[in-house]
């Protein structure tokens, strides 16, 4: 089977409508040559001989910045009844107490390839379940992140595997039953084992660190150094939840924030995520540092965590990317349109964010979060990733095409999406993976497998 990966052979797609960047263009053909975009030729109101042809509106790649792909098993069986995110958490070890590396396999393919008909092209995989139950390491100590490596080159997709330090269940206190596969008991032991990862054509490999509840504060700078000395993506959990800011308040006597910019972790290639209750002067530290934000409203909303304050953070200098994270949604355009909708019940004023504004960080900035700077814009010498999304289904059908991109990001779902195409090659073609050919029927069965 020719790997997802390899090197396209030249063609040319025609895209109806493209979405160069701040407005709508008809009639774009693009040139792809070795998985990158060598011309954008406008105005071409009819396909060039042999093109191929993509209806609708054309996006670059959409990249999910933040992804626990195991999360995918709980669809369903957590969003009703009572509860906090921390009583959420119980459910979420029992599944985590249950994978293997060939059971995480096949849920993390079917996860991957339903991102790429909802029109993801890179996953940030935040990834911590490390060992087997009890905290033994498998004869091959990364054989779990392996596994998420080869299912996104199965679905298609690229990875940055957001390999995650967890040392601890609290501050000063020691993994509980669960957390025992998390942890490799000091960030010098989680350094060296991530350190045996490889980067390949479609894998990065970043760091994380899980919070600042799971890594002693004396550790974190060897995690800061690690990501330093690879010029690799570091991403971390920070202020998710009230609770967390207290406990650190009362251990250090500063807010997460505080502590991260403390030791290293804050600065321009670190992204937090969710980000979600900080001060005024935490909103200061992660936009002085360039830190990104990547939030997650699905399941922000799910978890009931709450509303961020993404707005302050991009005024002061954050970069806003979006993930799906618990994946109780897979869908980028509902993040997007989410974060707005989100300030605006927050607010009760309109207009936070330009339409823009909400597919850049879809986008370019997502990517670059996950460290693929070349990926997110439909210009020349970028990797020719696409997503289209039809403008004629029940929800887009109507608005003129040259508002194609509200329809896409106030109206349009995942189920519009029509085709994926990953460095030129078609993954989802008319609304069909290429290469999972029944991708319902694989998440069933994984997700059953995980519940026998």
């Amino acid at each position: 089977m020719t790997s997802p990966h390899a090197t396209a052979p030249r063609r040319t797609y025609w895209l109806e409508h493209a979405w160069l960047g701040t407005r709508v263009e008809p009639g774009v053909a693009l040139d792809v040559a070795d998985g990158r975009i060598t011309a954008v030729r406008q105005e071409t109101p009819a396909p060039p001989p042999g093109a191929e042809v993509l209806r609708g509106l054309t996006l670059p790649g959409l990249a999910n910045a933040h992804s626990h792909a195991f999360h995918r098993a709980l669809r369903g069986t957590v969003q009703v009844g009572s509860g906090t995110f921390w009583t959420w958490r119980e459910v979420m070890y029992s599944v985590a107490d249950r994978l293997t590396p060939e059971n995480y396999y096949a849920l993390a393919r079917a996860v991957y390839a339903e991102m790429a008909l909802a029109g993801i092209t890179t996953v940030g995989e935040f990834h911590y379940v490390h060992h087997t139950p009890g905290g033994t390491p498998y004869a091959d100590p990364n054989a779990m992140g392996e596994a998420l490596i080869e299912a996104a080159a199965e679905a298609g997709i690229r990875i940055t595997l957001l390999d995650t330090c967890y040392l601890s269940a609290g501050f000063g206190q020691p993994p509980n039953r669960h957390q025992l596969r998390f942890s490799d008991g000091t960030a010098d032991d989680w350094a060296l084992r991530s350190s045996l990862l490889k980067e390949r054509d479609h894998a990065r490999i970043g760091a994380a660190v899980h919070s600042v509840r799971a890594v002693p504060a004396g550790q974190l700078a060897t995690v800061a150094r690690w990501a330093e000395e690879r010029r690799a993506p570091l991403h971390v959990h920070l202020s998710e939840q009230t609770a967390e800011n207290d406990a650190c308040r009362e251990a250090h006597g500063r807010t997460p924030a505080q502590l991260l910019a403390d030791h290293g972790i804050l600065g321009p290639r670190t992204t937090g995520v969710h980000n979600t209750h900080l001060t005024d002067a935490d909103i200061a530290l992660i936009g002085d540092s360039g830190t990104g934000t990547c939030m997650c409203p699905t399941t922000e909303r799910d978890l009931a965590d709450g509303i961020g304050p993404a707005t302050a953070l991009q005024r002061a200098g954050s970069p806003l990317s979006l993930g799906s994270d618990s994946h109780a949604v897979i869908d980028l355009l509902e993040e997007a349109r989410a974060l707005e909708l989100n300030e605006r019940l927050r607010t009760r004023t309109r207009g936070h964010w330009t339409v823009t504004a909400l597919l850049r960080a879809a986008t370019a900035d997502g990517h670059a979060a996950l460290g693929w700077d070349d990926t997110g814009a439909l210009e020349t010498g970028a990797r020719a990733d696409l997503t289209t999304v039809a403008l004629d289904s029940v929800r887009t059908a109507g608005p003129l095409p040259r508002l194609g991109a509200e329809a896409a990001v106030f109206a349009a779902t995942a189920a519009d999406v029509r085709h994926t195409v990953v460095d030129g090659r078609h993954i989802v073609r008319d609304g069909a993976h290429t290469r999972v050919p029944d991708v319902p029927d694989a998440l069933a069965r994984a997700v059953a497998a995980l519940r026998a």
